[in-house]
C-alpha cells in the first residue's frame, strides 16, 4: 500500500485511536464534501488569488499607482496600460492591485474586531439569560434596525474619513449579526447533558462558555463570517465612493469609481475596472461561504 492510500485509510478510519486523528479525519472528509462543490472551489480559488495579489502587490504592479502623467490621461486598455489609464493618467490595473490590500486589510480587520466580540457577546447573553439578555438583545435590535451603509455613513461622518474610521464604523454596524448567531446557538447548547455534567463537577460559567459553548459555536459563525466579507467590501466600496473611506490618492477601490463616473459613456473603462473587481472578490466571498455552510452548517442537508 502506497504512503497516500495508508494515509487516506489512517483519516477515514472507523476507529480513531487519538483526539488528533479524530479531528484530522473529519477535516478531510469535510474537505472531500467542499470540493465536490465546483462553485465553493471556484470562490476558494477566487479568494486565495485575491490574497496573493495583495500579499505580492508591489511586484505585480506594472506602474507606480500614484505616478500621474496627464499626456497619457483616459487612455483606453492596451499593451502598455493594460486596463487603460484614469482621468490623472494612472495605470488602472496598478492602482487595482494595490487597492486590494486596502480592502482586503479592511475585510481582515473588520473580522478581527467583529467576530470574537460578537461571539462573546451572544454566548454570554444566552447562556446567562434574564435580565442580561433582555439588554443585550435590545441593543442588536437598534443596530439591526438600521441599514448597514447608513448607520456606517453616520459613524464615519462622526469619526471623520479615513481607513481607520471606516473599519471601526463597518465593525460597529457588522457585531450584532454574529452576536444573535452565536446567542441562537448557545441557547440551543447550554441544555445539553455534557453541560450539565461539566456544571456539576464544579465548572464555572466561564469556564463552561469559553471551554464548551463557544466552540460548539464557531462552525456557524465562520459561515455568517465569509458570507458576510461580500457585504464588508461593498460597504467599504460605498464609503469610499461617497468620500468617506480611503483618503485621496489612495487607490481604493469605491474612491476609483466615484472619479471615474464622470467619464463613464465615453471613458468607460475607468469605472468599470475596479467595479468589475469588486464584483469578482464579492462573488468569490460568497461562493465560497455557501459551500462552507454546505459542509460546517450540521442543519444543512
Amino acid at each position: 500500500m502506497s504512503r497516500a492510500a495508508a494515509l487516506r485509510a489512517w483519516l477515514i478510519a472507523d476507529t480513531p485511536l487519538s483526539r488528533r486523528q479524530a479531528r484530522l479525519g473529519r477535516l478531510y472528509l469535510q474537505w472531500l464534501t467542499f470540493r465536490h462543490n465546483w462553485l465553493a472551489v471556484a470562490g476558494l480559488a477566487v479568494s486565495l488569488l485575491l490574497a496573493l495579489i495583495a500579499i505580492a502587490a508591489p511586484l505585480l504592479a506594472t506602474h507606480d499607482p500614484s505616478a500621474q502623467n496627464l499626456d497619457i490621461r483616459l487612455q483606453p486598455p492596451g499593451a502598455t496600460h493594460w486596463l487603460g489609464t484614469d482621468e490623472l493618467g494612472r495605470d488602472i490595473y496598478s492602482r487595482i492591485v494595490h487597492g486590494s490590500r486596502i480592502t482586503l486589510g479592511m475585510v481582515v480587520a473588520v473580522v478581527v474586531l467583529v467576530a470574537p466580540f460578537g461571539l462573546v457577546v451572544g454566548c454570554a447573553a444566552g447562556y446567562v439569560g434574564g435580565w442580561f439578555d433582555r439588554i443585550v438583545m435590545r441593543v442588536t435590535d437598534i443596530f439591526m434596525a438600521f441599514p448597514r451603509l447608513i448607520l456606517a455613513l453616520a459613524f464615519v461622518a462622526a469619526l471623520g474619513p479615513g481607513i481607520e474610521n471606516g473599519v471601526i464604523a463597518i465593525a460597529l454596524t457588522a457585531w450584532p449579526a454574529y452576536a444573535r448567531i452565536a446567542r441562537a446557538e448557545t441557547l440551543a447548547i447550554r441544555g445539553s447533558d455534557f453541560i450539565a455534567a461539566a456544571r456539576l463537577q464544579g465548572a464555572s460559567a466561564l469556564r463552561l462558555i469559553f471551554a464548551h459553548v463557544a466552540p460548539l459555536c464557531l462552525s456557524s459563525l465562520i459561515v455568517r463570517v465569509t458570507l458576510d466579507m461580500s457585504g464588508i467590501i461593498l460597504t467599504a466600496a460605498g464609503l469610499g465612493f461617497l468620500g468617506l473611506g480611503a483618503v485621496p490618492p489612495s487607490p481604493e477601490w469605491g474612491a476609483m469609481i466615484s472619479t471615474g463616473r464622470r467619464f463613464i459613456l465615453e471613458q468607460w473603462w475607468v469605472a468599470t475596472m475596479p467595479g468589475i473587481a469588486i464584483f469578482v472578490a464579492s462573488l468569490g466571498f460568497n461562493l465560497l461561504g455557501d459551500g462552507l455552510r454546505d459542509v460546517l452548517d450540521p442543519k444543512q442537508t
